[in-house]
């Protein structure tokens, strides 16, 4: 269903959900997303769009985070531009990208030139470990939290459940390439979907 603009130019979400009010918003809802993405970016990404900011559903966050995934790049980046696209075109799209890896940028130099002067010491070496087990504890929880946004697929809990099995036993255990398993669990859950999905409007009797 196409989606209605509003007098400031935004494409309407749906009336449960919030939209970004301008690009402006839309550089700063991003950078201030990107500054807290310290080891965890998936964890801050959810959060602040489905939780705090209500710019998509759960549903929704999972449907763009995988097209995301599947493109080239950074699936954070993708992701912005593919929001920022949705409410003001291009304009979007570039406002969300320069929020990303604007200030962001000058904090990873700012932290890289400081790190390099401490990086031999154990206590900085402890504390980047301290901090990966910090990151790993959040993107848990995120994927445990985005479980419960399958329910609503279309090939049911069962055989989401079951793919994503598949596919971390393919990426964690048997270490295949990621290009494999899109390819091959990736494209097998497209044709699963595709069969079980409507076909849309042309299939629905017509209302008199």
């Amino acid at each position: 269903m196409p989606a209605s603009a509003s007098p400031d130019g935004a494409r309407s979400p749906l009336p449960d959900l919030n939209a970004p009010h301008s690009c402006a918003d839309l550089f700063w809802s991003f950078t201030w997303l990107a500054l807290q993405g310290f080891g965890g970016v998936l964890a801050v990404v959810q959060r602040e769009l489905v939780e705090k900011k209500r710019w998509m559903t759960r549903e929704q966050f999972v449907e763009d985070w995988a097209v995301a995934q599947i493109m080239p790049g950074p699936n954070v980046v993708n992701l912005s531009m593919m929001i920022g696209g949705r409410y003001f075109g291009l304009p979007g799209a570039l406002a969300a990208l320069a929020g990303m890896l604007a200030f962001p940028l000058l904090g990873v130099l700012a932290l890289a030139v400081l790190y390099g002067n401490v990086a031999e010491y154990p206590t900085a070496q402890n504390a980047l470990r301290g901090m990966g087990a910090v990151a790993a504890g959040l993107i848990t929880a995120t994927g445990i939290k985005l479980i419960a946004a399958l329910d609503k697929n279309a090939m049911g809990m069962g055989v989401c459940i079951g793919l994503a099995t598949l596919t971390f036993i393919a990426i964690a255990l048997l270490r295949w390439p990621l290009l494999w398993v899109l390819l091959g669990i990736g494209g097998g859950a497209c044709l699963w979907a595709y069969r079980v999905l409507p076909n849309g409007p042309a299939d629905k009797e017509p209302q008199s």
